[in-house]
C-alpha cells in the first residue's frame, strides 16, 4: 500500500519554480505568458532547471508518476535524489512513466528531488509508504536568483544537481532560483520585472553570449540595456548584492566581430564599464566579474563545441563561482 501526493499537495515544497499550470512548473509567470515572447523563451522556461521538490518524511521509498519522456537524449532527462543534503542517486527518465528510489535512510529526513534541467517535466503524483509522515520544508537559506543563457541552463551537465548553479548553491548554502534560458538571455525588460518581484538575498546574471550570437544588441545599445535591466531590478532590491558576469571563454568568438561589430573581448569591456558607471552613481553593492575567471582559456579543452562546457567544465565553473564570486560578494549586508 502507498499513499499519494499530487503536485499541488501542500506537503510538497517546490523550490526554484516561479509559477504552475496544471502539472507543469514554469520559470516565468504563467499568467503573463503572452508577455514573454518568443516561443523559444517560453519553451526554455517550461524546463525546470534548478527546480526541486522538497519535503520532510520518514518513508522508506519514493515513487513518482510522470508523463512519459520519449526524448532519447538521456543526459537531459534524469532526476536526482538527495536525503539530508547527501546525494542518493539518479534515474534516467527517457521512455519511463514512473521512477522509484528505494532504501532511503530510516527515520525523519529532508528529501530533495532535483528535476530535469533541459526537458519539460510533468509530475502526476508521488507515492510513499502508507504510514509515512510528510511535511513541507521551509528552506530558510539565503535566496539566490541567477539569470543567464544556455551556459547557466547547463544542458550538458551530468545531471540536474550538477549544473554549475546547483553545485554553487549546495556548496555555499543558498536557496537557488535559476533563470538560465538556453539561447534566450537578451536582457528583456519583462525578465527584469520578474526578478524585481522575486525575494532575493543575492542576485547575479551572466550576460553577453546570446546577444553576441543573435546580434540582438549592438555597441550602441548593449551598455544601456544592462543599466536599464539592473535599474528595474533595483527598484525593489536597492541594496542586494548583485554580481554581473561577462562571457566565459569561447575561442572562435574572442576576436571575431559579429554582424553588429562586437567581439567577446569587447563585450567584456562593455559589461565592466556599465557596472563601473552604476557604481560611480552610488551602487556599492553591484559587482563586475570577468567571465574568464569562471572559465578561461586554460579550460578550452572542456568546450566540445567551442561554446558550451561539458559536464566536467560545469563542475569547475560551479567551484570557481563559489571561490571567486559567492565567497567574495555573497555575504549578508545590513
Amino acid at each position: 500500500m502507498t499513499q499519494q501526493a499530487r503536485p499541488t499537495d501542500p506537503r510538497l515544497s517546490w523550490q526554484g519554480a516561479i509559477s504552475f499550470d496544471d502539472s507543469t512548473d514554469w520559470r516565468i509567470p504563467y499568467e503573463q505568458l503572452s508577455l514573454f515572447p518568443p516561443d523559444a523563451l517560453r519553451e526554455r522556461a517550461a524546463m525546470p532547471a534548478g527546480v526541486r521538490i522538497s519535503f520532510r518524511t520518514d518513508t522508506d521509498f519514493i515513487i513518482g508518476h510522470i508523463d512519459p519522456i520519449t526524448d532519447s537524449e538521456e543526459d537531459c532527462s534524469s532526476i536526482d535524489l538527495y536525503c539530508n543534503g547527501e546525494y542518493r542517486g539518479s534515474v534516467q527518465l527517457s521512455g519511463l512513466k514512473s521512477f522509484r528510489f528505494d532504501g532511503l535512510p530510516t527515520g525523519d529526513k529532508l528529501v530533495e528531488i532535483w528535476l530535469p534541467q533541459h526537458r519539460e517535466f510533468r509530475l502526476r503524483s508521488l507515492g510513499f509508504s502508507d504510514d509515512a509522515t510528510i511535511t513541507p520544508y521551509d528552506d530558510t537559506r539565503p535566496k539566490w536568483v541567477t539569470y543567464g543563457s544556455s551556459i547557466t541552463h547547463c544542458r550538458a551537465a551530468a545531471s540536474p544537481s550538477f549544473t554549475w548553479p546547483a553545485i554553487a548553491a549546495r556548496e555555499h548554502g543558498l536557496n537557488l532560483t535559476c533563470l538560465g534560458y538556453g539561447g534566450n538571455c537578451h536582457l528583456e525588460p519583462m525578465v527584469a520585472r520578474m526578478m524585481r518581484e522575486l525575494p532575493a538575498d543575492f542576485l547575479s546574471m551572466k550576460v553577453g553570449i546570446n546577444i553576441y550570437g543573435s546580434e540582438s544588441l549592438s555597441p550602441r545599445t548593449f551598455q544601456s540595456a544592462i543599466i536599464g535591466f539592473v535599474h528595474i531590478v533595483r527598484e525593489k532590491h536597492p541594496n542586494t548584492p548583485f554580481v554581473i558576469i561577462s562571457p566565459i571563454f569561447s575561442p572562435p568568438r574572442e576576436n571575431t566581430r559579429n554582424a553588429v561589430g562586437f567581439t567577446l573581448d569587447e563585450m567584456r569591456q562593455e559589461v565592466a564599464e556599465a557596472v563601473q558607471a552604476m557604481r560611480d552613481q552610488g551602487d556599492s553593492n553591484l559587482y563586475y566579474v570577468n567571465g574568464l575567471e569562471l572559465f578561461g582559456p586554460d579550460l578550452a579543452h572542456l568546450l566540445p563545441d567551442d561554446l558550451h562546457p561539458n559536464a566536467e567544465g560545469y563542475k569547475i565553473m560551479g567551484q570557481n563561482f563559489v571561490q571567486k564570486v559567492a565567497g567574495k560578494f555573497f555575504t549578508k549586508t545590513t
